[in-house]
């Protein structure tokens, strides 16, 4: 009786989906694709009801059981998570789940499986319609882990979720990924360093809405991190930072300039100021003088004053040595320019471009007879 019902569920379910033909000009970064349909769905769904009911089932002995729904089962089910149709990814998350929780000897290979998945959608594959689906059911799963962590679970963190941050459609599942980095991060906080230095990783250089994305996930991500793992990473992390201060896309700078607002973030910034704040502060600068958008020009004041008011005397020291470097670099200007001219007046005539006289004859061109 399992055995035919494991079939069926085999035979129904299991398909080869259509070549998937995608317009790169057109489809966003950020938004999933227009929702496709499956015509034959009321039957599927059908059959998934009978699916969920059978792995819920309290007649259902896993031990047993585990010789039908067994890693070939599992791949396969785990393939269809890449079907067109929201519907049928939605009853797959939770048969997902059901599987996860009630067979504890396939935990390992789902968790490989998906890895996996992660690995192929990162470095081969341009598109997987199931990858917010399959966050969000680890998305649980994460959440009970036990504690510590185990060396499998870290790796998982490391080498399956953080590099999902590369694909360019990471905005369709970052809210899923943010919260699954997240739960590793309250299960061990040491890790906030780990994923940190990931994001600064793939961070986006020519995305401005991703780079937007990233700021926000950032911040989420410092809410948790302690003072020791905030003082490993915070040179690097606060000249990423004074890059996305100085950006001309007013929203990049703007949500940069906001995360003063966040008051633990601002604490750490505090107790660690006579670092980060000559970091920062020539980017401050540079805003306040060249910034073409208002609302930046403002927040930057604010943020100015805010240092003010932290240390003055660091502030003071701060904008005189920016404006030492500002003379030095505006005299190393001047330097090449005046080099650039001597070498043009010294150059070799010969290689100076030929000047036509204006007083010489044309040549005279000889008469054929």
């Amino acid at each position: 009786m399992m055995s035919a019902c494991v079939r069926m569920f085999a035979v129904n379910l299991f398909r080869v989906f259509p070549p998937k033909v995608r317009s790169g000009s057109t489809a966003s970064e950020t938004e999933e694709d227009e929702p496709f349909f499956d015509p034959s769905w009321y039957h599927l769904q059908v059959v998934y009801e009978l699916l969920l009911r059978f792995v819920t089932s309290p007649f259902v002995d896993p031990k047993v059981a585990r010789k039908y729904v067994d890693s070939s089962f599992i791949s396969k089910l785990l393939d269809l998570f890449d079907s067109d149709d929201p519907r049928e990814r939605d009853c797959l998350k939770t048969v997902l789940h059901r599987i996860y929780g009630k067979f504890m000897g396939n935990r390992p290979f789902i968790r490989k499986a998906v890895s996996n998945i992660f690995y192929r959608f990162v470095s081969e594959a341009d598109h997987h319609n199931g990858i917010s689906e399959l966050l969000e059911v680890f998305g649980s799963v994460i959440s009970g882990f036990a504690k510590p962590l185990k060396e499998e679970h870290k790796l998982f963190l490391w080498k399956a979720l953080i590099p999902l941050h590369k694909p360019k459609t990471v905005g369709v599942y970052l809210p899923q990924l943010t919260y699954c980095i997240t739960q590793f991060i309250e299960k061990e906080p040491k890790l906030a360093g780990t994923v940190i230095r990931g994001l600064l990783k793939y961070w986006p250089v020519t995305n401005s809405q991703k780079e937007m994305m990233f700021l926000g996930e950032l911040e989420e991500v410092l809410e948790l991190i302690d003072m020791a793992e905030f003082q490993k990473c915070m040179v690097p992390l606060f000249r990423r930072i004074a890059t996305c201060l100085n950006s001309s896309h007013f929203q990049v700078a703007e949500r940069a300039l906001f995360l003063w607002n966040n008051e633990h973030l601002f604490d750490m910034i505090s107790q660690n100021r006579q670092v980060i704040v000559p970091i920062v502060y020539p980017a401050l600068e540079r805003n306040a003088r060249l910034h073409w958008n208002q609302s930046v020009l403002n927040v930057t004041m604010n943020v100015r004053k805010m240092f003010f008011d932290m240390d003055e005397r660091l502030l003071l020291s701060c904008q005189s040595n920016f404006q030492a470097d500002e003379e030095k670099r505006a005299a190393a200007e001047e330097r090449r320019r005046l080099t650039w001219e001597q070498l043009e007046r010294n150059a070799d005539p010969a290689f100076q471009p030929a000047k036509a006289s204006p007083s010489a004859a044309p040549p005279r061109i000889p008469t054929v007879t």
